[in-house]
Protein backbone atom coordinates (compact mmCIF):
# COMPACT_ATOMS: atom_id res chain seq x y z
CA UNK A 1 0.00 0.00 0.00
CA UNK A 2 1.36 3.42 -0.98
CA UNK A 3 1.25 6.04 1.82
CA UNK A 4 -1.27 8.80 1.17
CA UNK A 5 -1.19 12.45 2.28
CA UNK A 6 -3.39 14.23 4.79
CA UNK A 7 -4.58 16.63 2.07
CA UNK A 8 -5.70 13.74 -0.14
CA UNK A 9 -7.39 11.78 2.64
CA UNK A 10 -9.39 14.78 3.85
CA UNK A 11 -10.89 15.10 0.35
CA UNK A 12 -11.39 11.36 -0.20
CA UNK A 13 -14.96 10.13 -0.59
CA UNK A 14 -14.30 6.38 -0.50
CA UNK A 15 -13.85 4.70 2.86
CA UNK A 16 -11.08 2.12 2.74
CA UNK A 17 -7.86 0.96 4.37
CA UNK A 18 -5.17 3.66 4.21
CA UNK A 19 -1.55 4.27 5.16
CA UNK A 20 -0.07 7.59 6.24
CA UNK A 21 3.09 9.07 7.77
CA UNK A 22 3.37 12.37 9.57
CA UNK A 23 4.06 14.24 12.81
CA UNK A 24 1.91 14.29 15.90
CA UNK A 25 0.51 17.73 16.65
CA UNK A 26 -1.42 16.63 19.74
CA UNK A 27 -2.34 13.38 21.47
CA UNK A 28 -5.21 13.57 23.95
CA UNK A 29 -7.01 11.12 26.19
CA UNK A 30 -4.57 8.39 25.14
CA UNK A 31 -6.81 8.01 22.11
CA UNK A 32 -6.95 10.92 19.64
CA UNK A 33 -3.94 11.87 17.49
CA UNK A 34 -4.00 15.09 15.46
CA UNK A 35 -1.65 14.18 12.61
CA UNK A 36 -0.08 16.54 10.07
CA UNK A 37 2.33 15.80 7.21
CA UNK A 38 2.80 19.30 5.77
CA UNK A 39 0.53 18.75 2.77
CA UNK A 40 -2.23 20.96 4.22
CA UNK A 41 -2.82 23.27 7.14
CA UNK A 42 -5.48 20.83 8.39
CA UNK A 43 -4.77 17.80 10.58
CA UNK A 44 -6.42 14.41 10.27
CA UNK A 45 -7.69 12.74 13.41
CA UNK A 46 -6.39 9.23 14.03
CA UNK A 47 -8.27 7.24 16.70
CA UNK A 48 -6.15 4.74 18.64
CA UNK A 49 -7.66 1.68 20.31
CA UNK A 50 -5.70 2.21 23.51
CA UNK A 51 -6.95 -1.03 25.07
CA UNK A 52 -5.26 -3.05 22.32
CA UNK A 53 -2.16 -0.86 21.90
CA UNK A 54 1.09 -1.56 23.74
CA UNK A 55 1.50 0.85 26.67
CA UNK A 56 5.14 1.48 25.73
CA UNK A 57 3.99 2.65 22.29
CA UNK A 58 1.32 4.93 23.79
CA UNK A 59 3.94 6.64 25.96
CA UNK A 60 6.03 7.45 22.87
CA UNK A 61 3.12 9.12 21.02
CA UNK A 62 4.04 12.69 21.96
CA UNK A 63 3.85 16.08 20.28
CA UNK A 64 6.48 16.21 17.55
CA UNK A 65 6.87 12.43 17.16
CA UNK A 66 7.00 11.03 13.63
CA UNK A 67 4.63 8.10 13.14
CA UNK A 68 3.62 5.56 10.51
CA UNK A 69 -0.06 4.61 10.70
CA UNK A 70 -2.25 2.13 8.87
CA UNK A 71 -5.97 2.01 9.46
CA UNK A 72 -9.44 2.44 8.06
CA UNK A 73 -10.64 5.79 6.74
CA UNK A 74 -14.16 6.21 8.12
CA UNK A 75 -16.80 8.86 8.57
CA UNK A 76 -15.98 10.82 11.72
CA UNK A 77 -18.14 10.24 14.79
CA UNK A 78 -17.25 13.61 16.32
CA UNK A 79 -17.53 17.26 15.30
CA UNK A 80 -14.88 19.26 13.49
CA UNK A 81 -13.90 16.79 10.79
CA UNK A 82 -15.63 14.85 8.01
CA UNK A 83 -13.38 11.78 8.12
CA UNK A 84 -10.93 10.17 10.53
CA UNK A 85 -8.69 7.13 10.65
CA UNK A 86 -9.39 4.14 12.89
CA UNK A 87 -5.84 3.02 13.66
CA UNK A 88 -4.92 -0.62 13.06
CA UNK A 89 -1.14 -0.30 13.46
CA UNK A 90 1.09 2.52 14.63
CA UNK A 91 4.89 2.67 14.43
CA UNK A 92 6.96 5.41 16.08
CA UNK A 93 9.69 6.50 13.66
CA UNK A 94 12.85 7.60 15.44
CA UNK A 95 13.16 9.32 18.81
CA UNK A 96 11.15 12.17 20.27
CA UNK A 97 11.87 13.86 23.60
CA UNK A 98 8.66 15.50 24.89
CA UNK A 99 10.57 17.26 27.67
CA UNK A 100 12.80 19.27 25.33
CA UNK A 101 10.69 19.55 22.14
CA UNK A 102 10.28 23.34 21.74
CA UNK A 103 7.15 23.50 19.56
CA UNK A 104 4.46 22.67 22.07
CA UNK A 105 0.71 22.96 21.30
CA UNK A 106 0.43 26.54 22.59
CA UNK A 107 0.95 30.07 21.30
CA UNK A 108 4.61 30.94 20.71
CA UNK A 109 6.05 34.38 19.92
CA UNK A 110 7.54 34.88 16.46
CA UNK A 111 10.83 35.84 18.14
CA UNK A 112 10.92 32.43 19.86
CA UNK A 113 10.08 30.66 16.60
CA UNK A 114 12.89 32.49 14.76
CA UNK A 115 15.28 31.01 17.33
CA UNK A 116 13.86 27.61 16.35
CA UNK A 117 13.56 28.26 12.64
CA UNK A 118 14.48 24.64 11.87
CA UNK A 119 11.21 23.54 13.54
CA UNK A 120 8.89 26.52 13.08
CA UNK A 121 7.23 25.13 9.94
CA UNK A 122 5.56 22.60 12.24
CA UNK A 123 3.27 25.44 13.35
CA UNK A 124 0.18 26.37 11.36
CA UNK A 125 1.32 29.91 10.61
CA UNK A 126 4.71 29.04 9.21
CA UNK A 127 3.59 25.95 7.32
CA UNK A 128 0.95 28.13 5.61
CA UNK A 129 3.47 30.89 4.84
CA UNK A 130 6.01 28.50 3.35
CA UNK A 131 3.47 26.56 1.28
CA UNK A 132 2.28 29.89 -0.08
CA UNK A 133 5.88 30.97 -0.77
CA UNK A 134 6.38 27.78 -2.77
CA UNK A 135 3.17 28.35 -4.72
CA UNK A 136 4.22 31.93 -5.51
CA UNK A 137 7.60 30.71 -6.78
CA UNK A 138 5.84 28.31 -9.12
CA UNK A 139 3.48 31.07 -10.29
CA UNK A 140 6.43 33.33 -11.16
CA UNK A 141 8.08 30.71 -13.37
CA UNK A 142 4.72 29.70 -14.86
CA UNK A 143 3.89 33.28 -15.87
CA UNK A 144 7.19 33.96 -17.57
CA UNK A 145 7.27 30.56 -19.28
CA UNK A 146 3.78 31.07 -20.68
CA UNK A 147 4.71 34.55 -21.94
CA UNK A 148 7.82 33.62 -23.90
CA UNK A 149 10.54 34.56 -21.41
CA UNK A 150 13.81 32.67 -20.98
CA UNK A 151 15.05 31.96 -17.45
CA UNK A 152 18.58 33.26 -16.91
CA UNK A 153 20.95 32.46 -14.03
CA UNK A 154 22.92 35.64 -13.38
CA UNK A 155 26.23 35.61 -11.43
CA UNK A 156 26.18 35.65 -7.65
CA UNK A 157 29.82 36.81 -7.57
CA UNK A 158 30.31 40.09 -9.41
CA UNK A 159 32.75 42.93 -9.86
CA UNK A 160 30.06 45.57 -10.43
CA UNK A 161 27.56 47.38 -8.21
CA UNK A 162 24.30 47.61 -10.16
CA UNK A 163 22.63 49.94 -7.67
CA UNK A 164 25.61 52.15 -6.90
CA UNK A 165 24.87 51.63 -3.21
CA UNK A 166 28.34 50.47 -2.20
CA UNK A 167 26.90 48.27 0.57
CA UNK A 168 28.14 44.93 -0.72
CA UNK A 169 29.64 41.78 0.77
CA UNK A 170 33.23 41.31 -0.35
CA UNK A 171 34.34 37.94 -1.72
CA UNK A 172 37.99 37.28 -0.93
CA UNK A 173 40.49 34.48 -0.28
CA UNK A 174 43.28 36.83 0.85
CA UNK A 175 44.84 36.43 4.28
CA UNK A 176 42.78 38.76 6.46
CA UNK A 177 45.62 39.27 8.96
CA UNK A 178 48.34 39.85 6.39
CA UNK A 179 46.90 40.72 2.98
CA UNK A 180 49.27 41.53 0.09
CA UNK A 181 49.70 45.27 -0.43
CA UNK A 182 50.52 47.49 -3.37
CA UNK A 183 53.35 50.01 -3.28
CA UNK A 184 50.85 52.65 -2.17
CA UNK A 185 49.75 50.49 0.79
CA UNK A 186 46.37 49.44 -0.60
CA UNK A 187 45.24 45.80 -0.67
CA UNK A 188 46.53 44.19 -3.85
CA UNK A 189 43.39 42.59 -5.29
CA UNK A 190 45.29 41.32 -8.33
CA UNK A 191 46.47 38.54 -6.01
CA UNK A 192 42.92 37.70 -4.96
CA UNK A 193 41.14 34.60 -6.23
CA UNK A 194 39.48 36.36 -9.19
CA UNK A 195 42.36 38.80 -9.77
CA UNK A 196 40.17 41.77 -8.81
CA UNK A 197 37.91 43.09 -6.05
CA UNK A 198 34.66 41.08 -6.15
CA UNK A 199 31.41 41.06 -4.19
CA UNK A 200 28.13 39.23 -3.76
CA UNK A 201 25.59 40.61 -6.20
CA UNK A 202 22.91 43.16 -5.28
CA UNK A 203 21.04 42.60 -8.55
CA UNK A 204 21.13 40.50 -11.70
CA UNK A 205 19.71 43.32 -13.80
CA UNK A 206 22.80 44.45 -15.71
CA UNK A 207 23.68 40.93 -16.79
CA UNK A 208 20.02 40.24 -17.65
CA UNK A 209 20.03 43.28 -19.95
CA UNK A 210 22.84 41.71 -21.98
CA UNK A 211 20.77 38.59 -22.58
CA UNK A 212 17.58 40.53 -23.32
CA UNK A 213 19.48 42.24 -26.13
CA UNK A 214 19.93 38.91 -27.86
CA UNK A 215 17.17 36.61 -26.59
CA UNK A 216 14.47 39.30 -26.48
CA UNK A 217 12.72 38.46 -23.20
CA UNK A 218 14.53 37.08 -20.15
CA UNK A 219 14.09 37.01 -16.40
CA UNK A 220 16.16 36.24 -13.34
CA UNK A 221 14.89 34.83 -10.07
CA UNK A 222 17.72 34.32 -7.63
CA UNK A 223 19.46 35.35 -4.41
CA UNK A 224 20.83 38.87 -3.94
CA UNK A 225 22.73 40.42 -1.06
CA UNK A 226 22.99 43.78 0.72
CA UNK A 227 25.51 44.58 3.46
CA UNK A 228 23.22 47.26 4.88
CA UNK A 229 23.48 47.36 8.67
CA UNK A 230 19.73 47.50 9.17
CA UNK A 231 17.62 45.60 11.68
CA UNK A 232 14.20 46.80 10.55
CA UNK A 233 11.26 44.50 9.84
CA UNK A 234 11.64 45.22 6.09
CA UNK A 235 15.33 44.43 5.48
CA UNK A 236 17.34 41.25 4.95
CA UNK A 237 21.00 40.77 4.10
CA UNK A 238 20.11 37.88 1.76
CA UNK A 239 16.90 37.86 -0.25
CA UNK A 240 15.49 36.79 -3.61
CA UNK A 241 14.82 39.05 -6.58
CA UNK A 242 12.62 38.67 -9.65
CA UNK A 243 13.95 40.74 -12.56
CA UNK A 244 12.54 40.55 -16.10
CA UNK A 245 14.23 42.45 -18.94
CA UNK A 246 12.67 42.93 -22.36
CA UNK A 247 14.16 44.27 -25.61
CA UNK A 248 12.19 46.76 -27.73
CA UNK A 249 9.83 47.57 -24.82
CA UNK A 250 9.31 51.14 -23.60
CA UNK A 251 8.11 52.41 -20.21
CA UNK A 252 4.42 52.01 -21.07
CA UNK A 253 4.99 48.38 -22.05
CA UNK A 254 6.97 47.86 -18.86
CA UNK A 255 4.04 49.10 -16.78
CA UNK A 256 1.66 46.83 -18.71
CA UNK A 257 3.93 43.83 -18.08
CA UNK A 258 4.35 44.54 -14.36
CA UNK A 259 0.62 45.00 -13.78
CA UNK A 260 -0.28 41.83 -15.67
CA UNK A 261 2.44 39.87 -13.86
CA UNK A 262 1.36 40.98 -10.39
CA UNK A 263 -2.30 40.18 -11.03
CA UNK A 264 -1.42 36.78 -12.48
CA UNK A 265 0.73 35.52 -9.58
CA UNK A 266 -1.72 36.82 -6.96
CA UNK A 267 -4.65 35.16 -8.75
CA UNK A 268 -2.68 31.90 -8.85
CA UNK A 269 -2.43 31.89 -5.06
CA UNK A 270 -6.07 32.93 -4.60
CA UNK A 271 -7.10 29.96 -6.73
CA UNK A 272 -4.66 27.34 -5.41
CA UNK A 273 -3.95 28.20 -1.75
CA UNK A 274 -7.40 28.97 -0.42
CA UNK A 275 -7.13 27.08 2.87
CA UNK A 276 -3.80 28.66 3.78
CA UNK A 277 -5.05 32.12 2.80
CA UNK A 278 -8.20 31.73 4.87
CA UNK A 279 -6.11 30.72 7.88
CA UNK A 280 -3.74 33.68 7.41
CA UNK A 281 -6.72 35.99 6.86
CA UNK A 282 -8.15 34.94 10.22
CA UNK A 283 -4.72 35.26 11.86
CA UNK A 284 -4.47 38.87 10.66
CA UNK A 285 -8.02 39.62 11.85
CA UNK A 286 -7.24 38.19 15.31
CA UNK A 287 -4.02 40.20 15.45
CA UNK A 288 -5.88 43.38 14.51
CA UNK A 289 -8.14 42.95 17.54
CA UNK A 290 -5.12 43.55 19.78
CA UNK A 291 -4.15 46.79 17.99
CA UNK A 292 -5.39 50.34 18.24
CA UNK A 293 -7.89 51.54 15.64
CA UNK A 294 -5.18 53.50 13.83
CA UNK A 295 -2.89 50.45 13.58
CA UNK A 296 -5.49 48.02 12.24
CA UNK A 297 -5.63 46.91 8.61
CA UNK A 298 -8.46 48.55 6.73
CA UNK A 299 -8.87 45.50 4.49
CA UNK A 300 -8.79 41.82 5.38
CA UNK A 301 -5.95 39.86 3.80
CA UNK A 302 -8.10 38.33 1.06
CA UNK A 303 -9.84 41.67 0.42
CA UNK A 304 -6.42 43.29 0.01
CA UNK A 305 -5.38 40.71 -2.59
CA UNK A 306 -8.62 41.15 -4.51
CA UNK A 307 -8.14 44.93 -4.27
CA UNK A 308 -5.09 44.39 -6.49
CA UNK A 309 -6.49 41.81 -8.90
CA UNK A 310 -9.89 43.47 -9.42
CA UNK A 311 -8.73 47.08 -9.95
CA UNK A 312 -6.88 48.70 -12.81
CA UNK A 313 -3.63 50.26 -11.65
CA UNK A 314 -3.82 54.06 -11.75
CA UNK A 315 -0.86 55.62 -13.59
CA UNK A 316 0.29 58.93 -12.15
CA UNK A 317 3.40 60.99 -12.82
CA UNK A 318 5.68 61.77 -9.90
CA UNK A 319 5.00 65.48 -10.44
CA UNK A 320 1.23 64.98 -10.17
CA UNK A 321 1.71 62.82 -7.08
CA UNK A 322 3.81 65.52 -5.40
CA UNK A 323 1.07 68.09 -6.02
CA UNK A 324 -1.54 65.74 -4.55
CA UNK A 325 0.58 65.04 -1.48
CA UNK A 326 1.60 68.65 -0.94
CA UNK A 327 -2.05 69.73 -0.92
CA UNK A 328 -3.34 66.78 1.12
CA UNK A 329 -4.84 67.18 4.59
CA UNK A 330 -2.22 64.97 6.31
CA UNK A 331 0.54 67.14 4.83
CA UNK A 332 -1.11 70.46 5.64
CA UNK A 333 -1.95 69.33 9.18
CA UNK A 334 1.56 67.91 9.65
CA UNK A 335 0.27 64.36 10.13
CA UNK A 336 2.96 62.95 7.81
CA UNK A 337 6.20 62.09 9.58
CA UNK A 338 8.03 63.34 6.48
CA UNK A 339 6.40 66.53 5.22
CA UNK A 340 6.25 67.12 1.47
CA UNK A 341 7.33 70.69 0.71
CA UNK A 342 8.87 70.66 -2.72
CA UNK A 343 9.37 68.74 -5.95
CA UNK A 344 12.29 66.31 -5.77
CA UNK A 345 11.46 64.71 -2.42
CA UNK A 346 12.03 60.95 -2.15
CA UNK A 347 8.63 59.50 -1.27
CA UNK A 348 8.26 57.49 1.93
CA UNK A 349 5.94 54.55 2.62
CA UNK A 350 3.40 56.83 4.34
CA UNK A 351 3.09 58.96 1.18
CA UNK A 352 2.80 55.95 -1.10
CA UNK A 353 0.13 54.35 1.07
CA UNK A 354 -1.84 57.62 1.18
CA UNK A 355 -1.97 57.70 -2.62
CA UNK A 356 -3.15 54.08 -2.82
CA UNK A 357 -5.45 53.77 0.21
CA UNK A 358 -6.88 57.26 0.63
CA UNK A 359 -6.63 59.24 -2.59
CA UNK A 360 -6.97 56.89 -5.57
CA UNK A 361 -8.24 53.82 -3.69
CA UNK A 362 -6.59 51.44 -6.13
CA UNK A 363 -3.04 50.24 -6.88
CA UNK A 364 -0.91 53.07 -8.27
CA UNK A 365 2.01 53.21 -10.71
CA UNK A 366 4.13 56.33 -10.31
CA UNK A 367 6.39 57.24 -13.23
CA UNK A 368 8.87 59.89 -14.42
CA UNK A 369 10.82 60.38 -11.21
CA UNK A 370 13.52 63.00 -10.59
CA UNK A 371 16.79 61.77 -12.07
CA UNK A 372 18.82 62.57 -8.94
CA UNK A 373 16.93 60.06 -6.77
CA UNK A 374 17.08 57.18 -9.25
CA UNK A 375 19.79 54.87 -10.62
CA UNK A 376 22.24 55.77 -13.39
CA UNK A 377 20.89 53.25 -15.91
CA UNK A 378 17.40 54.79 -16.17
CA UNK A 379 16.60 56.65 -19.39
CA UNK A 380 16.77 60.42 -19.12
CA UNK A 381 13.65 62.23 -20.33
CA UNK A 382 13.73 65.14 -22.74
CA UNK A 383 13.23 67.60 -19.86
CA UNK A 384 16.69 66.70 -18.59
CA UNK A 385 15.54 66.36 -14.99
CA UNK A 386 13.35 63.24 -14.87
CA UNK A 387 13.91 59.62 -15.87
CA UNK A 388 11.58 56.97 -17.25
CA UNK A 389 11.29 55.13 -13.97
CA UNK A 390 8.19 53.53 -12.51
CA UNK A 391 7.22 52.18 -9.08
CA UNK A 392 4.12 50.12 -8.29
CA UNK A 393 2.45 50.98 -4.99
CA UNK A 394 0.23 48.52 -3.09
CA UNK A 395 -2.04 48.92 -0.05
CA UNK A 396 -0.48 48.27 3.33
CA UNK A 397 3.08 48.18 2.00
CA UNK A 398 3.73 51.05 -0.42
CA UNK A 399 6.33 50.38 -3.12
CA UNK A 400 6.55 46.74 -4.16
CA UNK A 401 7.94 46.92 -7.72
CA UNK A 402 10.57 49.27 -9.13
CA UNK A 403 11.55 49.47 -12.78
CA UNK A 404 12.43 51.68 -15.70
CA UNK A 405 13.11 52.05 -19.36
CA UNK A 406 16.88 51.65 -19.57
CA UNK A 407 19.19 54.31 -21.02
CA UNK A 408 20.05 53.01 -24.49
CA UNK A 409 22.06 56.06 -25.68
CA UNK A 410 25.81 55.54 -25.27
CA UNK A 411 26.89 59.16 -24.75
CA UNK A 412 24.07 59.93 -22.29
CA UNK A 413 24.89 56.80 -20.28
CA UNK A 414 28.59 57.74 -20.20
CA UNK A 415 27.73 61.22 -18.95
CA UNK A 416 25.54 59.83 -16.17
CA UNK A 417 28.24 57.36 -15.10
CA UNK A 418 30.87 60.09 -15.05
CA UNK A 419 28.65 62.30 -12.88
CA UNK A 420 28.39 59.46 -10.36
CA UNK A 421 32.10 58.51 -10.59
CA UNK A 422 31.33 55.07 -12.04
CA UNK A 423 34.45 54.00 -14.00
CA UNK A 424 33.76 53.04 -17.61
CA UNK A 425 36.33 50.24 -17.43
CA UNK A 426 34.25 48.48 -14.77
CA UNK A 427 31.19 48.33 -17.01
CA UNK A 428 32.77 48.22 -20.46
CA UNK A 429 30.62 45.23 -21.38
CA UNK A 430 27.46 47.08 -20.33
CA UNK A 431 28.45 50.04 -22.50
CA UNK A 432 29.04 47.65 -25.42
CA UNK A 433 25.27 47.03 -25.53
CA UNK A 434 24.90 50.70 -26.48
CA UNK A 435 27.57 50.41 -29.19
CA UNK A 436 26.38 47.27 -30.94
CA UNK A 437 22.71 47.10 -31.92
CA UNK A 438 21.37 49.43 -29.25
CA UNK A 439 17.60 49.59 -28.84
CA UNK A 440 14.91 50.65 -26.41
CA UNK A 441 14.58 48.12 -23.59
CA UNK A 442 13.01 47.98 -20.14
CA UNK A 443 12.63 45.90 -17.03
CA UNK A 444 11.71 45.87 -13.36
CA UNK A 445 12.70 44.32 -10.06
CA UNK A 446 10.54 42.76 -7.37
CA UNK A 447 11.86 41.66 -4.00
CA UNK A 448 10.28 38.24 -3.59
CA UNK A 449 10.09 38.41 0.21
CA UNK A 450 8.22 41.74 -0.03
CA UNK A 451 5.68 39.98 -2.24
CA UNK A 452 5.38 37.06 0.21
CA UNK A 453 4.82 39.55 3.06
CA UNK A 454 2.04 41.19 1.08
CA UNK A 455 0.44 37.85 0.22
CA UNK A 456 0.56 36.44 3.76
CA UNK A 457 -0.06 39.51 5.91
CA UNK A 458 3.14 38.85 7.84
CA UNK A 459 4.61 42.06 9.24
CA UNK A 460 8.27 41.02 9.55
CA UNK A 461 10.35 39.98 6.56
CA UNK A 462 12.27 37.51 8.75
CA UNK A 463 9.11 35.40 8.90
CA UNK A 464 8.67 34.84 5.15
CA UNK A 465 12.09 33.33 4.34
CA UNK A 466 13.21 29.95 5.72
CA UNK A 467 16.43 31.11 7.39
CA UNK A 468 16.77 34.91 7.61
CA UNK A 469 20.18 36.49 7.29
CA UNK A 470 20.40 39.81 9.15
CA UNK A 471 23.19 41.78 10.91
CA UNK A 472 24.77 39.63 13.64
CA UNK A 473 22.61 36.64 12.65
CA UNK A 474 23.62 33.75 10.40
CA UNK A 475 22.24 30.88 12.46
CA UNK A 476 21.31 27.55 10.84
Amino acid sequence: MTPSTVARLLKQTTFQEVEIKGWVRTFRANRFIALNDGSTINNIQCVVDFENTDEAVLKRITTGAAVHITGNLVESQGKGQRVEIEVNTIEILGDSDPETYPIQPKKHTFEFLRENAHLRTRTNTFSAVMRLRSSLSFAVHKYFNENGFYYMHTPIITGSDAEGAGEMFRVSTLDQKNPPLTESGDIDHTQNFFGKDTNLTVSGQLEAETYAMSLGKVYTFGPTFRAENSNTSRHLSEFWMIEPEVAFMDLAGNMDLAEDFMKSVINHVLENNREDLEFLDKRQADEDKTKSQAERNELSLIEKLKFVTENNFKRVSYTEAIDILRNSKPNKKKKFKYRIDEWGADLQSEHERFLVEKHFKCPVILFDYPANIKAFYMRLNEDGKTVRAMDILFPGIGEIVGGSQREERLEVLKEKMAALNIPEEELWWYLDLRKYGTAVHSGFGLGFERLVMFMTGMSNIRDVIPYPRTPQNAEF
